[in-house]
This record gives C-alpha cells, sequence and structure tokens, in this order.
C-alpha cells in the first residue's frame, strides 16, 4: 500500500483565524489559507483548489494509463476540475468539472471512450462524493 500525507494546522477562530497547509513532498510548505482564501475570493490557497489540482492531475494520469492499453501515447493532456462549493445547508462540495484538451493521435472514439473511463475511474474521482462532469477536446 502507498500512503501520502499532506498537514495542516489552524489558529484562531473561523473567520479570524489563518492556517497553514504543508504536503509530505515539500511542494507545498506551509501554505497560508483562510476563511478570506475560501470564501471571499481573496488571494491565496483554500481545500477547493487543491482538490482541484489533485483531480486534475489524477485523471491526466489515468486518462494516459487507459489510452496506453490501446497503444496510444498523448503527447499532451491538459486539464482543470473545477470544483463546485455550494453553501446550501451548510458548506457541502457538491459538482467536480473536468475540462480537458487531449493532443494524441488515434481513434477519436477511443481517446473519448477512454477519457470517459478516466472520468469515473481515477482514484481522487471515486473518493469524491459529488457529481462529475466532464467536457473533453481533441486537437
Amino acid at each position: 500500500m502507498i500512503n501520502k500525507h499532506g498537514s495542516a494546522v489552524w489558529s484562531g477562530g473561523l473567520q479570524d483565524g489563518k492556517g497553514e497547509v504543508s504536503t509530505e513532498s515539500g511542494a507545498l510548505q506551509s501554505l497560508g489559507y483562510g476563511f478570506n482564501t475560501r470564501f471571499e475570493d481573496q488571494p491565496g490557497t483554500n481545500p477547493e483548489e487543491l482538490i482541484g489540482a489533485a483531480h486534475a492531475a489524477c485523471f491526466s494520469m489515468a486518462l494516459s494509463n487507459i489510452l496506453g492499453e490501446s497503444d496510444i501515447v498523448p503527447d499532451k493532456i491538459s486539464t482543470t476540475s473545477t470544483i463546485h462549493l455550494s453553501m446550501e445547508g451548510g458548506p457541502k462540495v457538491v459538482k467536480a468539472h473536468l475540462d480537458v484538451t487531449i493532443n494524441a493521435a488515434g481513434d477519436e472514439d477511443t481517446i473519448i471512450k477512454a477519457a470517459k473511463a478516466a472520468e469515473t475511474g481515477c482514484p481522487i474521482s471515486q473518493l469524491l462524493d459529488c457529481e462529475i462532469t466532464m467536457d473533453a477536446r481533441i486537437v
């Protein structure tokens, strides 16, 4: 089993407090976040954008793997995952939308079928308890 971890430290109340998030690899080291970066569109990170980045990365790798099973090696997969946080009834992630551009030679139906499989099959998609949608383009 592979184990990876991230960590966070929070100090203070919800609206006036501040936190720092770090990753095991050091890619993020004491990166600040707070109520204002999450709910007020202030500069800085927040859990939803970190989930979006993880989702986009996971999906792209899963798609590359699935394409490889059909002997298609993509030149480039560019993915954005938009995480939708609803405030109705309290904060809840209700949707993750993948926008992907696939630069690969091969049968377009096979490529789209692979993208659909990665949409629901990547580990982060499986982790998320929300609607997952996708728009895919082949270039």
